[in-house]
């Protein structure tokens, strides 16, 4: 007689402990390979889901056989496992782990299905709400991410809820902004508070700010910014003309053009909110710091639309460069926040769990990266950037204007442009030596390097050959659903249909891993740093832009930023928004073992040592830096989007 062991970890729905129950399982003949496990459970009267982490099974030869589970049993409900080595489709010779395998992705692209939540958008997850999503992707406390009640919280913890009872009433002065906020020692926020008129400090923020992704070298002036050697002679240091500069690569643009047009919110009738299209003119002093030159707050050149200078009046810059930030605030919530990172990421989850089974050597490397990111999204619609969402309440591009912002965007939402290294050459930001203080680009390259090594790694241990790309149905199937569903089948938008090499399959998953981790902590976790001085980032701007030079006083600026009870709304949801999830997991931790093969825990290890190094020299670059850049430091970046 043979005696098989069995131990199953498995934690309790309520307790959230994990006990460990050992069950032997007697049998008097040889069962030869074991190749499934099932697993049932009855229901009983009383909420009793299991989380079932994994199953080890010891052989009568003494071998140990693993089959990683990482998912709920729920109801009554049965759960079949195959064992933790991963397996191309090529790989399964027998008809009953191929009906497996096909059987997993009939059940999982019945419950994830597509939807369109509106025109023009990605495709996302059909869900009304977080609960009706499928267990194994819900958040274990949805309570950990009501948004009303996290920005409530978060108002409370920041002292600002005594000023909402004077809600639509206008700050008295810049000092009186200090009044809600809260200094945190040695903090950026605190050092933006006390420099962001200066110019550095606005040049700074478009290379290591919250929104460090739209700066681009000029190549020629546009027509539609008629700037003049005469206007900006003075800002000029190198005894160049302007066009001279731009020749040398000295001039920097940053175009809000995709703002032109843009409905600002009207859903509060007593507070009229406005929005601009700026145009912002930059340049590289002979510190190789960026400063502004110039800034047109509209697209159309005129009488009425001024082109403001470091020369004018000090409230006219002012309130050009406050009309910048604002602008550059909407586009970062909107376009690089919510569609480049949240959105994107929640394509590449869907398509995950629809194409790839479980036992899919890139489901297993993939599945870290998408924890959460299908709830966090769902519950956004559901509360956040929905009609009469908590983004309505602060935010000037609230009431519909985020939504037609993200349909204009899309057109730019390109594959290259998702290639970290490829996207940054194109905008002629590549040069160390030009431009010596971009943090996040040094950064991020190093990170993605990181990356695509250790995919490169994981790929050649299961593809030996591009041949064995091209067979893989499965990832093929995976790469159409996120070109057809998440690109909308837009041929312009870059995105391929079918992968035929190890090295594109190598950049591809590194753009996933790349977008879903590193990016977003780029764009989210610095906007309390960047966004809590209100006059730095105001959320909405309750005056229209300024039409004439000469006119601008400190009252028409106040009046023209956030009143008290948007300012506090904003607050709240910068601080909230800033903060890592409870337990969080951070890029090249893999608690869950989904791998059981040995080269691919080396690849890991290898790919930890790599992101160790990286740690290390950003924790040496920020020592004694009053403007520490962070957000792409390894120990900083949460393995998926999932705040």
């Amino acid at each position: 007689m043979d005696t098989i062991s069995c131990r199953a970890m498995l934690c309790t729905f309520s307790s959230h402990l994990w006990p460990v129950d050992s069950y032997d399982v007697t049998v008097e003949e040889d069962l030869g390979e074991i190749q499934l496990i099932k697993i049932e459970k009855r229901k009983y009267w009383y909420q009793d889901d299991w989380y079932l982490k994994y199953i080890t099974v010891k052989t009568p030869v003494g071998d140990y056989l693993e089959f990683p589970c990482y998912r709920w049993i729920t109801d009554e409900k049965e759960i079949v496992l195959r064992d933790g080595r991963a397996k191309l489709p090529r790989d399964d010779k027998t008809q009953i782990l191929k009906q497996h395998r096909r059987k997993e992705l009939e059940s999982r692209q019945k419950m994830y299905r597509w939807k369109e939540w509106h025109p023009g958008f990605p495709l996302s997850i059909d869900a009304h709400s977080h609960s009706e999503l499928p267990r194994d992707i819900q958040f274990d406390n949805e309570k950990g991410i009501d948004f009303i009640l996290n920005y409530t919280k978060a108002m409370e913890n920041l002292y600002v809820n005594r000023f909402m009872h004077m809600f639509q009433s206008s700050w008295s002065d810049f000092a009186d902004f200090e009044r809600i906020f809260v200094r945190i020692s040695n903090t950026i926020s605190e050092y933006v508070m006390q420099h962001w008129k200066e110019d550095f400090m606005f040049g700074y923020q478009f290379l290591n700010g919250c929104n460090p992704v739209l700066i681009r070298r000029c190549t020629e002036i546009p027509k539609k910014l008629p700037v003049t050697m005469d206007m900006v002679e003075c800002s000029l240091e190198r005894n160049l003309t302007l066009e001279e500069e731009v020749k040398q690569g000295n001039i920097f643009i940053v175009d809000y053009e995709l703002l032109d047009g843009v409905d600002a919110n009207k859903t509060d009738p007593c507070t009229i909110q406005y929005l601009a299209a700026p145009i912002c003119l930059l340049y590289k002093n002979l510190e190789k710091k960026i400063v502004p030159i110039a800034i047109q707050l509209g697209q159309k050149p005129g009488p009425d639309n001024p082109i403001f200078l470091p020369s004018d009046a000090t409230y006219d810059w002012l309130l050009a460069k406050i009309w910048v930030r604002s602008s550059d605030f909407h586009m970062h919530q909107t376009v690089t926040h919510l569609l480049r990172t949240h959105l994107v990421s929640e394509v590449f989850s869907i398509a995950m769990f629809r194409q790839l089974p479980a036992v899919h050597p890139l489901f297993k490397l993939l599945v870290p990266h998408m924890r959460f990111t299908i709830a966090i999204n769902t519950k956004a619609r559901e509360q956040l950037i929905c009609e009469c969402g908590l983004f309505d309440k602060a935010n000037a591009t609230g009431g519909g204007g985020h939504v037609q912002m993200v349909q204009k965007a899309m057109k730019d939402l390109t594959y290259s442009s998702l290639c970290f290294p490829e996207e940054i050459k194109a905008k002629g930001m590549d040069s160390k030596e030009d431009i010596p203080y971009y943090y996040y680009r040094d950064d991020g390259i190093k990170v993605w390097e990181a990356i695509k090594s250790f995919a490169e790694d994981v790929i050649h241990i299961y593809y030996g050959s591009d041949e064995v790309v091209c067979e893989d149905v499965e990832l093929q199937a995976f790469v159409k659903d996120i070109y057809v569903y998440g690109m909308r089948g837009v041929k312009a938008s870059g995105f391929p249909k079918t992968i035929r090499t190890r090295e594109t399959l190598a950049e591809y998953l590194t753009v996933i891993i790349f977008t879903t981790s590193a990016q977003h902590a780029a764009v989210n976790f610095g906007q309390y740093d960047w966004c809590s001085w209100i006059p730095n980032a105001p959320p909405t701007m309750r005056r229209p832009p300024p039409t004439e030079k000469g006119t601008v006083t400190i009252e028409q600026i106040v009046e023209s930023l956030p009143d008290r009870g948007r300012s506090c709304w904003h607050l709240g949801a910068v601080w909230a928004l800033s903060q890592f999830q409870d337990k969080e997991l951070f890029l090249g931790m893999y608690p869950d073992e989904h791998f059981v093969e040995k080269p691919v825990k080396e690849a890991m290890a290898k790919f930890r040592k790599n992101l160790d190094e990286i740690v290390s020299t950003i924790t040496e670059r920020n020592k004694n830096k009053k403007l520490p850049y962070y957000y792409l430091s390894p120990d900083r970046i949460p393995n998926s989007v999932a705040v």
